[in-house]
């Protein structure tokens, strides 16, 4: 029988150097799940959490009877089936009919007022690529021809990142805000830190609450008649803390019949047309943290969008971002950079049949089994796909 006390010497040399190699080596949330083809697509949502507002429970529709694994799977449909109409070549948005009775907007999902969210994941890490943009990320605004303002239906959503460090699957790591104009173009009209409670209220106006004293309604409107508040949740109460963006409506005749809502310059899903490409893609190098401190990441392993802007214009309602596609916009280059970030790391398996090989994980945890992950076996690193 081992001695206890040189086992327990050996395990604390161990875990000393897997913190080592933690430290030092980026590899621990690049994934490449295995399959025969990856995607550059958004392959499935992990949390939609819209606030109350005129398209919940229409954008997707939903019904009492669904849960939230119903409605993050209906959500996770209509992102595949409106990857796949790209992938023919197609449009994603409908063709445009007079009769606005006939508008289909079933290739959106809508996140509701101020702090609702939704949250998805690719089949692999997203590489940092120096020098270009990393995600593209499609809505439905449109630009104005009846104004002279440089906006239309701008619904500016704020993008988040995140790296999945511990390496379970799940989106429970820490979050970086993506910084967009609004940060140097508003300065002192931003408010971080913000928060907004919303109170069920069946059929009627939702009553909000917010941490600066402020309080108001999503209020209902005629064209939407179904309830407000997400039917899926039984909650009384719902809670979104993030970033406020100064109100971005205009109501450019001063009697109400033409709201505008101004284009922010960039950084913002949902703020500008599909067409302009640029406007609707992302860099990895703007991320900060809760300090506004910019964040080097090396890789992206989920993707957060919230409605970023808190205000009512008239008849059309509140502000609610609606999202319809999220892209890699480097698929080969994120594919190359994991493969060579497990460069070094030996792609093994192996079976605990010799009764000698000691195996800890990265948290210094013995392990009888290894499955999937990176180990520390006898002083050496493996990686078990």
């Amino acid at each position: 029988m081992r001695n206890k006390k040189y086992e327990m010497k050996e395990m604390k040399k161990l875990i000393f150097i897997s913190l080592c190699l933690f430290a030092n080596l980026p590899l621990w949330a690049q994934r490449m799940d295995d399959v025969e083809q990856h995607t550059k697509y958004v392959v499935a949502v992990d949390e939609y959490c819209p606030a109350p507002g005129q398209f919940v429970n229409e954008l997707p529709m939903a019904t009492a009877d669904d849960t939230p694994a119903t409605m993050i799977q209906k959500c996770t449909n209509v992102l595949l089936r409106n990857a796949a109409r790209l992938a023919e070549g197609k449009n994603i948005e409908p063709e445009a009919t007079d009769d606005d009775d006939d508008y289909d907007a079933s290739y959106l999902l809508t996140l509701g007022a101020w702090g609702g969210y939704i949250t998805f994941h690719f089949d692999h890490s997203i590489a940092n690529v120096k020098g270009q943009r990393d995600l593209l990320i499609l809505g439905n605004s449109n630009r104005s021809a009846m104004t002279t303002l440089d906006g239309g239906a701008s619904e500016p959503g704020i993008v988040m990142v995140s790296k999945d460090v511990n390496d379970n699957g799940l989106p429970d790591d820490p979050w970086y805000e993506l910084s967009g104009s609004a940060d140097v173009d508003s300065v002192g009209k931003m408010v971080y830190d913000y928060a907004v409670t919303y109170t069920k209220a069946p059929m009627q106006n939702i009553p909000w609450t917010d941490n600066r004293g402020g309080s108001g309604f999503v209020n209902r409107i005629g064209f939407h008649k179904q309830e407000y508040y997400p039917l899926w949740l039984s909650n009384e109460t719902l809670t979104y803390t993030g970033t406020l963006l100064p109100p971005n409506g205009v109501d450019a005749n001063g009697v109400g019949t033409n709201w505008v809502r101004v284009f922010l310059r960039y950084g913002y899903a949902d703020n500008k047309p599909n067409d302009d490409t640029d406007a609707n893609s992302f860099d990895f190098d703007w991320a900060v943290d809760a300090n506004r401190q910019p964040v080097n990441l090396d890789f992206v392993d989920f993707v957060r969008v919230y409605t970023g802007v808190n205000q009512f214009c008239g008849w059309m309602g509140e502000t609610s971002t609606e999202i319809a596609h999220v892209e890699d916009l480097h698929l080969d280059a994120s594919l190359q950079a994991v493969r060579d970030a497990m460069t070094g790391i030996d792609d093994v398996k192996w079976k605990m049949d010799d009764g000698k090989s000691v195996v800890y994980n990265l948290k210094g945890q013995r392990m009888a089994k290894p499955y999937k992950g990176l180990y520390i076996k006898n002083g050496k690193k493996y990686y078990i796909k």
